[in-house]
């Protein structure tokens, strides 16, 4: 089962940031960033790339606060901005492949025994999915959220989220070359 994701920050820090208080604002961005830089930095190509798109993810976030009617976590609202952001533009440069920075996946090494494989070898097969199965994956497994969540957040059914899920293990099984029973081809049973 994922773990379940960070706090949400408070709705009167919220409300400050949407009546135009920046400095609400940026305990907001300060409060999120660095899962929304985790989430850019899997989908995008490099740190300039990435950089680029949290900009453009701020100030979408920065402009449409005001009309936020708190239907959905902030956080999830931010995450789908990001998703989006990123998203279109990796359309835009029709990228094959994204490398993979293994050390925005240091979060997961404080939790070995939900990989069995190192860090590189998984960010490898990361990169090799397509960036709608990436991002299934890492909202899923490394935030925490719920199917519905990611639905809401990528914007397409829940069925579609568990299809995209399905397909990227089975990616993941194969390039790395898992079997049943969560062991790597060639490892002996004890």
């Amino acid at each position: 089962m994922p773990e379940k994701r960070h706090e949400e920050i408070g709705g009167e820090v919220v409300e400050a940031a949407a009546a135009g208080d920046h400095g609400a604002f940026t305990a907001i961005v300060r409060h999120y960033h660095p899962r929304l830089r985790g989430l850019a930095a899997q989908l995008m190509r490099d740190r300039q790339l990435v950089d680029d798109a949290l900009q453009d993810v701020y100030l979408q976030a920065y402009r449409g606060l005001p009309a936020f009617r708190g239907d959905a976590a902030l956080g999830t609202w931010l995450y789908r901005i990001t998703y989006n952001v990123c998203m279109s533009q990796a359309r835009q440069r029709q990228s094959e492949r994204v490398d993979v920075d293994p050390d925005t996946l240091a979060g997961h090494r404080d939790r070995p025994e939900r990989l069995a494989v190192q860090v590189n070898d998984l960010a490898a097969a990361l990169a090799d999915l397509p960036p709608d199965q990436r991002a299934v994956v890492l909202l899923v497994y490394r935030e925490g959220f719920s199917y519905d969540e990611v639905a809401e957040i990528v914007g397409v059914p829940r069925g579609t989220i568990a299809s995209r899920l399905w397909h990227a293990r089975e990616a993941l099984r194969h390039s790395l070359a898992w079997e049943p029973g969560g062991r790597q081809s060639g490892e002996e049973q004890s």
